[in-house]
């Protein structure tokens, strides 16, 4: 998903005449600690709600130019890379800017949000299995096969280092709830499962179990 697929048109943006006491009034009433500021139409910085409460709202947003966050990315970039600026700097919201730095719109971090979650898969169904795995033996290949062994598939597959311990935390989306199967067979192979969620099978059985007695009670 590109910025430009994501981003809001519509929103406000400051320009340097503007007053401070606009500006705060702006990010009261649309929930967010930053805003673009303008000159000309060309973008100059991104302003911040903290750096305008000690100044005197009467004076205009120009006087903290030196302060303005000068971060903003294109429309053709991925929305992953809003979603980096945003974490790192905190953002409540991030500029889309065209080559001649004309402002095309924002991106929210709700929308980074939203976003995010589909694209780690939460709106399908399926369990969630984290394996932990050193460098010089994780094979995307071989976990692949072993998923699909139990008749599954991998819909959502994230990595990242553990920095304590430098292992590999592999957290993979499987098109199937009922993964105790995939369980068992990760730990026929020796790959050491750190979490998982899902419906397991033995509580198929308990409920079916449970079914049966009650049968037999109102007999």
């Amino acid at each position: 998903m590109l910025a430009s697929q994501i981003l809001h048109t519509g929103f406000p943006s400051l320009h340097l005449t503007d007053r401070v006491s606009l500006a705060l009034q702006l990010m009261d009433e649309y929930d967010v600690q930053h805003l673009p500021v303008l000159s000309e139409e060309h973008f100059v910085g991104l302003i911040a709600k903290s750096d305008l409460l000690d100044v005197d709202e009467e004076q205009s947003i120009a006087s903290i130019q030196d302060q303005f966050a000068n971060l903003s990315i294109k429309g053709e970039e991925h929305f992953l890379v809003a979603l980096k600026m945003a974490a790192e700097r905190e953002f409540s919201l991030v500029p889309v800017i065209n080559e001649l730095s004309e402002l095309l719109g924002v991106i929210t971090l709700s929308s980074l949000i939203q976003q995010l979650s589909r694209f780690v898969g939460n709106e399908e169904k399926g369990g969630v299995i984290v394996l932990e795995i050193s460098k010089r033996n994780y094979s995307f290949g071989e976990i692949s096969r072993l998923v699909e062994t139990n008749d599954a598939l991998i819909t959502q597959c994230n990595t990242f280092t553990e920095p304590e311990s430098g292992l590999i935390i592999i957290t993979l989306k499987v098109n199937k709830i009922e993964i105790s199967a995939i369980v068992a067979t990760f730990q026929r192979y020796d790959y050491a499962v750190r979490y998982y969620f899902g419906e397991e099978s033995y509580t198929n059985e308990l409920k079916d179990n449970y079914n049966h007695l009650l049968a037999y009670l109102n007999v």
